[in-house]
């Protein structure tokens, strides 16, 4: 998606990047802000599924993205997580009124993060997006709590999304198995006989060769012995 930076005028900018700086700071319970210093007008979350609730134990990310005629118009939002939700969309958009009817400029982003940890609280199945999900909500709860529950289970829990992480965290560089020095010693203790040209290519310890040799310098030494003594 295209960056708004260049179609919005300075002061909102300007008072984007102050409310944006504020939520990294101290974010609402719950909610990891990740802003993005390229651009300012797509911001990315992370909410923490709400206890007592089919997504509890998840987490979910989801992004807001400015239009060029925020803040008279509302950002979208739209999750990046897989949710089971009737007021999210198959591709993740989200469906709630502070987005649409009930939206003021006024309002700001922390007001919008909240509404949207609510809608996993209480999802409104009259403005459903999701039909299956809103209907099963209505009729079948149980049902609806075990869809729901499922594919947090799938897509919202383990890995990268198993946790609020912090600004810096992240994948790890992956380490090398045991300890390299041991590795070194192990190695400098073996001798490859034949090597690549060799006709066999088999490992020995260089304390088996040194006890070959010794076991070959006894046996000569005592068939030396029996020939003088035939001799006499």
């Amino acid at each position: 998606m295209n960056s708004n930076v260049e179609n919005l005028p300075p002061q909102v900018l300007r008072l984007v990047y102050k409310e944006v700086s504020a939520l990294a700071a101290d974010p609402p319970e719950g909610i990891k802000i990740y802003p993005s210093e390229e651009d300012i007008t797509e911001l990315h979350t992370a909410i923490e599924g709400p206890e007592g609730t089919p997504y509890a134990g998840g987490v979910f990310r989801m992004r807001l993205v400015l239009g060029k005629d925020f803040p008279a118009v509302p950002p979208r939002g739209y999750f990046l997580t897989k949710i089971f939700h009737p007021n999210v969309g198959h591709k993740g958009e989200i469906c709630v009124n502070v987005l649409k009817r009930d939206w003021k400029a006024e309002l700001g982003l922390r007001h919008v993060l909240l509404t949207i940890k609510c809608l996993l609280i209480h999802p409104n199945p009259e403005s459903a997006l999701n039909e299956e999900a809103g209907r099963l909500l209505l009729e079948d709860y149980a049902e609806y709590a075990s869809r729901a529950h499922l594919l947090t289970e799938i897509h919202a829990m383990g890995g990268s999304s198993g946790a609020l992480q912090e600004a810096g965290d992240g994948p790890q560089p992956k380490k090398h198995a045991g300890d390299p020095s041991k590795r070194a010693i192990a190695a400098g203790a073996t001798t490859t006989v034949g090597g690549p040209g060799g006709s066999n290519g088999s490992t020995t310890t260089s304390g088996t060769n040194s006890s070959n040799s010794s076991s070959t310098a006894a046996a000569k030494k005592k068939t030396d012995k029996k020939r003088a003594l035939r001799r006499l």
